[in-house]
This record gives C-alpha cells, structure tokens and sequence, in this order.
C-alpha cells in the first residue's frame, strides 16, 4: 500500500468510522461494486419458457429494485447446459434443480444461497415414476421391453432417482431392457407422455405433476404412481465461487426477508412460495446418495443427452 493510499484509508477512519474503512476495503477489492452490478441467471427447463419467465421475471426485477444489482434470467435448452454455461463463464448463477446444483457444487464450487418454500409448506420434492391407469405395469419386471420417457440426464426426479431405482431392483443396461427410452427435456413434457400413451413409463417430479393436476384432472385420475423418491432440495439459487461474498449477502437478505415486505409477498405469490430458507451443501446429501445408488460419479458425470 502507498503512502497516499495509507493516508486516504486514515482520513476515511477519521471522518466516517470504521463503518465506511470496510465499504472502503470492499471497494478497492472489487471496483465493480461502485457501478450497477448485473448477474446473469440461468433457469432450467422445467417447464416451457414462457411459463418459466412469467413465474420468474417479477422476482429478478424485485431483488434489482430492492439490491441494485441487475437481474437477467435466461432459459437453457437443456439440463445439462447449464453446467457448461458455468464453465464458459457466461452465468453468475443459476436457479439449481437438485440434480444440477449436485453436479455444480462438485465440478464448479458454486455456492449455494436459498430456496423456495412452497405454497404447500415445503422446500423439497420427489420423483414420481407413473404409468397410465390403463396399463398393467405396476413393477420393473413389468416394464421390460415397455416405452419409458425420461426428462434430462442431468434431473434427479427425471432421470437420477428412476435409474437408481431400476438399479435396486436388477436393470443395470436401460438400452438393453427397454424397447425405447427417450428424453422430453421437461416434466411437463413426460407427463402428457404417459398420459397420452406415447410411453408406458413415466418420471417427473411431484411439484410439477400436482401443480399441472390443479388445471388438468386428468393428470391424477388416469396416471398412476408406482413409486417415488426420497425428499431432495427444490430449485435453490446458487452463485459462482468467484461473486464477492458481499453481493452474496446482499442477494441472501433480499431473499429471505421477503415475506416480511409487502411488495415482497406479493412476489412470492406469483414466485408460487411461501418464503426462501438459506440453503447450503449439506442439504444436497440426500441427492449425493441416490446418485451412489444409481451408479455416477457426480465428478466425472456424463451429463449430456443422448
């Protein structure tokens, strides 16, 4: 440090306190925090885009107007590119499903911030595996030479809880044991899948299966659930290992004192939530362990489609 940087640091303690010595600090470790931030924000593609946007869009601009960091969401095609959008740095962070936010704490670091309590109380999910009412599987052993649709081979309730379930109970090759497997690269996608009898077997997670039964009936009265999974954390928000802890603190608070603002509550109306819960790497245990039951090593995981 500079002698003119020394005296600068002294006359700023001197005037303001040590209060302003650490906004001081801050500032000079990270010159961007006296400018606008702007974060992106990847979503996955749980449902279509539009429904995704509609729910996000007024939680992005609430933590811009109450933080004064800029909020851009951007939808992914796909699961997995998620996980490549981190490696390529074009994201600061990303609305993880369990099965994702797995995967980038292990191969990229990220930090995990907060996530949802839904409407219902909870701030987890499971896999539900379904077939249709008119079908007459209700075992693995029944399903050989069956259709199944798969979600994303990065999703724990769409993909990793149903091959670990398959594995328990003998199926260790799905190419060999199925007549067609194949992916519809949303949940909302594998259920009218089996509903409309494209495929026989089914996997999804349970959020998105009651939530579109709300509108559609027929959902719970012609699909049948034949197993699910243990709870796993819902989609939280995690950020890069590299974003100041400061702007990490400054999003938590907003987040979890939402519910305590009107224009908050609103928001979380729309969000779908009760509140947001701090979230860390310990609650992804439960997804570390289906993942050891289904085989994969989350480090070297192969997460594309094929």
């Amino acid at each position: 440090m500079t002698t003119k940087e020394r005296n600068q640091r002294r006359g700023i303690i001197n005037k303001y306190g040590t209060g302003c010595l650490i906004l001081f600090l801050l500032v000079t470790a990270f010159p961007g925090l006296l400018r606008a931030e702007k974060l992106t924000i990847g979503l996955i593609p749980e449902q279509n885009v539009f429904k995704q946007m509609k729910r996000y869009k007024p939680l992005g601009e609430y933590i811009e107007k109450r933080s004064g960091i800029e909020i851009k969401f951007t939808v992914l095609p796909r699961y997995g590119n998620i996980i490549k959008s981190f490696q390529n740095k074009k994201m600061d962070g990303a609305f993880w499903g369990s099965f994702t936010g797995a995967l980038a704490i292990k191969k990229l670091g990220v930090t995990p911030i907060a996530r949802p309590v839904n409407k219902k109380g909870s701030s987890s999910y499971k896999s539900y595996i379904f077939v249709h009412r008119d079908s007459v599987i209700n075992s693995v052993d029944r399903m050989r030479h069956s259709v199944i649709a798969f979600v994303d081979k990065a999703t724990t309730a769409g993909y990793l809880y149903p091959i670990a379930y398959l594995r328990r109970n003998g199926v260790t090759r799905i190419d060999t044991f199925f007549k067609e497997y194949y992916f519809t690269g949303s949940h909302d996608a594998a259920i009218y899948e089996v509903l409309d009898k494209k495929a026989e077997v089914g996997c999804a997670k349970n959020t998105i299966f009651d939530m579109l039964a709300e509108d559609d009936p027929r959902i719970k009265d012609d699909l049948v659930i034949i197993d699910e999974s243990p709870e796993v954390p819902s989609n939280g928000l995690g950020l890069r290992r590299d974003i100041p802890v400061a702007i990490k603190n400054q999003i938590k608070d907003v987040l979890l004192e939402m519910d305590t603002v009107p224009e908050g509550r609103e928001v979380l109306k729309v969000f779908g939530a009760r509140i947001f819960i701090e979230t860390t790497e310990k609650d992804y245990e439960p997804v570390f362990d289906i993942a050891r039951d289904a085989g994969i090593d989350l480090g070297t995981y192969n997460y594309d489609n094929k």
